[in-house]
């Protein structure tokens, strides 16, 4: 009996900790919730000079903890640039640079004009990885920011897959003080492009078909525009987003800017990547294309794992290094035109548990475990009051946790957000 009575107290004791560890880990669950944030809206400081910031298309955290602003200062329409006309009817304002350097004060420390362009990153030792477009040609180009000049490019084509181009381009010809352009938003709004005509698009379509013979997806080098631009300094080794076939993943030597490896959707190797449109086909609660769709953008984790966020598909691709596929995020699947899953940044703990992702369309920063891709909440809505977003666009993180983000459309800023408990 009393043998009896042990192994009975011995299962309970065994059921009562399976039950704690149950517990135990069940709450470990639930206490994965997202950082909290408030917008500081003391930084940055007014722009000198009487400029007004374009669009924000490229965002960085240098080593020192100060941020790069990529901008568009192309988007700047009639009535924003008054104070360029000789004599100046307004006081505000002129064109700024589109490299504006501002500190963790808030205050401007440098600045240089390169051609405008879209996604861009900084190395320790201060150059300026740009993906800006020149004379129609889009490719990442190394800056010296202290003197402005261009001093390395990737290999590209040396042409533009036709109806190439787009707003992140400069302006074929030179600027007229005080002319702008018609604003970030008009391209975007319902009647604002012209109907092509059948005769047009059948040409378009069959030059279209001649160029992708041409420069296949194993084309090893640059084609098209540029979404994103990243370093892995560890391995020397620069990945860069171009928009070619909706989307690539392209890594190359930082050192020699030689191509090494690409990769598609799914971690299809450059050669499966297809040529059908059919294949990049998506609705909002439908089935996942086949390809990536449009406007990736990537990072890259401290534990090796590619983050490449197909935006236009609402969806995020985790791969290996070398390209082999792990696992899909989606997320926001109801989003329409301009998609969900815009850049994607990593909190800064040592594990970097969530991701943070920048939304255009709902204009939210998401956050996300990222090992599981839960969501689990989310930073400001749309709006135009300090810590809303009108177009959020970018998003970067500095050494401390303060989470920068850029917008496009009519916001036009940058804002800083500050870790609270």
């Amino acid at each position: 009996m009393s043998r009896n009575r042990n192994v009975r107290g011995w299962a309970f004791g065994l059921a009562a900790a399976v039950c704690l560890l149950a517990l135990g880990a069940g709450v470990g669950a639930q206490m994965m919730t997202a950082p909290k944030y408030k917008a500081d809206a003391d930084w940055p400081k007014p722009l000198p000079n009487k400029w007004k910031m374009g669009g924000v298309t490229g965002l960085a955290v240098d080593k020192d903890d100060n941020v790069w602003v990529l901008d568009r200062p192309n988007d700047l329409t009639n009535i924003e640039l008054e104070a360029e006309l000789n004599p100046p009817i307004a006081d505000c304002c002129v064109r700024p640079p589109s490299m504006i350097h501002i500190d963790k004060a808030g205050d401007v420390i440098g600045s240089f004009d390169p051609p405008q362009g879209h996604g861009m990153t900084v190395d320790k030792e201060g150059f300026a990885y740009i993906g800006n477009t020149v004379d129609g040609i889009g490719n990442v180009r190394k800056y010296d920011p202290k003197t402005g000049k261009m001093v390395a490019e990737l290999p590209h084509t040396t042409e533009m897959p036709p109806g190439g181009g787009g707003p992140d381009a400069a302006p074929p010809d030179p600027r007229v003080p005080g002319q702008g352009s018609m604003g970030p938003v008009f391209g975007f709004l319902p009647g604002a492009r012209k109907p092509i005509d059948p005769a047009t698009r059948e040409a378009r379509a069959a030059a279209t078909a001649a160029f992708r013979v041409k420069y296949p997806p194993t084309t090893p080098m640059i084609v098209g525009g540029i979404e994103e631009v990243r370093l892995d300094e560890p391995a020397r080794e620069l990945y860069a987003a171009d928009n070619y076939l909706g989307g690539r993943v392209m890594v190359f030597d930082l050192d020699t800017f030689k191509f090494k490896r690409g990769w598609g959707a799914y971690g299809h190797k450059l050669s499966e990547i297809t040529t059908d449109d059919k294949d990049r086909a998506y609705t909002p609660n439908g089935p996942m294309p086949k390809e990536f769709r449009g406007h990736l953008t990537l990072n890259v984790s401290h534990d090796g794992m590619v983050y490449a966020a197909d935006r236009m598909a609402n969806r995020i691709h985790v791969t290996k290094k070398d390209g082999t596929f792990v696992k899909e995020f989606i997320m926001a699947p109801w989003t329409g035109v301009g998609g969900s899953t815009g850049g994607v940044m990593f909190s800064p703990d040592k594990e970097q548990r969530f991701l943070f992702i920048s939304d255009l369309t709902n204009n939210h920063v998401w956050f996300l475990d990222r090992e599981t891709g839960k969501v689990v909440g989310t930073l400001g809505s749309m709006g135009q009051n300090a810590g809303q977003f009108f177009g959020l666009h970018m998003i970067s993180v500095d050494s401390k946790g303060n989470i920068y983000t850029g917008e496009v459309f009519g916001g036009e800023r940058v804002q800083r957000f500050v870790p609270v408990k």
